[in-house]
């Protein structure tokens, strides 16, 4: 029965525990239930996050995943991504440091002090359309050959669209996940990017998992996107069934196209975190950049909402919260660390 679509559940008006069990025995959302879900309205908000806890539980039981990055190339990324600082196109109005890719040894520092925020997993990030092969790709394998030695942490990268090679020798020396965000549902990316194609990040997915690495593979939410299209990302990434799922909403940062964007309610992100459960239900799914901004004073419910890890520390050009909140937020919620 696992993966095939049953009858759809009905939403009603009652708890939906119902729609839990139809996931849990095998059953799939589609796109116009998981619509009709992110639709409800703000008193039924309890029981859509119950449900998708329900389903949480059943696959992720109570343990926290939590996973910790470093921007170790930044700046000048040739890119024109609304969303990102980063960008050469707006890069002189956010002012964002430029800074070449970090040797490995300073790389190794920054997953020592992942370690000490309780991370799992270590990504190296760079603002790059794609590494290739050359001195930047040297770095970074002699990076992952270091924290894969060094036995604490598992090491992650984020590298942009990657090739069979590249992706190939980042396995070699020891890699464990590759991530690569959609970003946002295909109808909509060409609002988001048009120096690069959608299929380029899908198919750095394929590719990825080819390869033998587990995949990271989510997007952002709040860039201008329709509930419809939200959900059609959901349904896209579950087509790529990737291990780690980071769920992201928008941090509308000053000088890029999308600076004056109003930020999603806090209600609406717990919403989306349950419809993605939902959509996603066997996948580690964690919420990365936007957590402190968006959800504010309703961190906590993200994992009553679905979610099973977060990101700690800072994130790339945008400050976290400090080990010691996130610490007390995961002793408080009894959550198995």
């Amino acid at each position: 029965m696992a993966g095939t679509t049953i009858s759809q559940p009905s939403i009603g008006a009652g708890p939906l525990t119902h729609v839990a069990d139809h996931i849990i025995d095998g059953g799939v959302l589609d796109e116009a239930t998981a619509l009709a879900l992110l639709m409800l309205p703000d008193d039924r908000v309890y029981d859509l996050m119950y449900a998708a806890f329900l389903v949480k539980r059943h696959y992720q039981g109570d343990k926290l995943h939590r996973c910790s990055i470093v921007n170790a190339k930044s700046g000048a990324c040739g890119e024109n991504c609304t969303f990102c600082a980063q960008s050469s196109f707006y890069q002189k109005d956010t002012g964002v440091e430029t800074y070449p890719i970090m040797n490995a040894d300073a790389i190794l520092r920054a997953a020592d002090e992942a370690v000490e925020y309780g991370s799992s997993n270590f990504g190296i990030v760079t603002a790059i359309k794609g590494v290739q092969e050359g001195p930047m790709l040297d770095a970074i394998c002699e990076a992952v050959r270091k924290i894969r030695a060094s036995g604490r942490i598992a090491p992650d990268a984020s590298l942009g669209v990657a090739s069979k090679r590249v992706l190939e020798k980042l396995k070699d020396a020891g890699l464990q996940v590759y991530h690569h965000n959609l970003e946002s549902a295909r109808s909509f990316y060409p609002h988001v990017c048009t120096t690069r194609d959608w299929s380029e990040n899908y198919e750095t997915i394929q590719r990825a998992r080819a390869t033998g690495l587990e995949v990271c593979c989510g997007g952002i939410l709040g860039m201008g996107e329709s509930l419809a299209q939200r959900v059609e990302l959901m349904q896209q990434v579950a087509s790529l069934k990737p291990e780690h799922i980071p769920l992201n909403f928008l941090v509308a940062v000053k000088g890029t196209p999308l600076a004056d964007l109003p930020p999603i309610r806090p209600v609406d992100c717990l919403k989306s975190i349950a419809v993605f459960r939902l959509t996603n239900p066997t996948s580690d799914l964690f919420v990365a950049g936007g957590r402190v901004q968006q959800l504010r004073q309703l961190q906590p419910f993200i994992f009553m909402a679905g979610a099973n890890g977060m990101m700690v520390g800072n994130y790339l050009t945008t400050p976290g919260r400090t080990k010691e909140d996130d610490l007390e937020l995961a002793h408080d919620l009894g959550l198995r660390t």
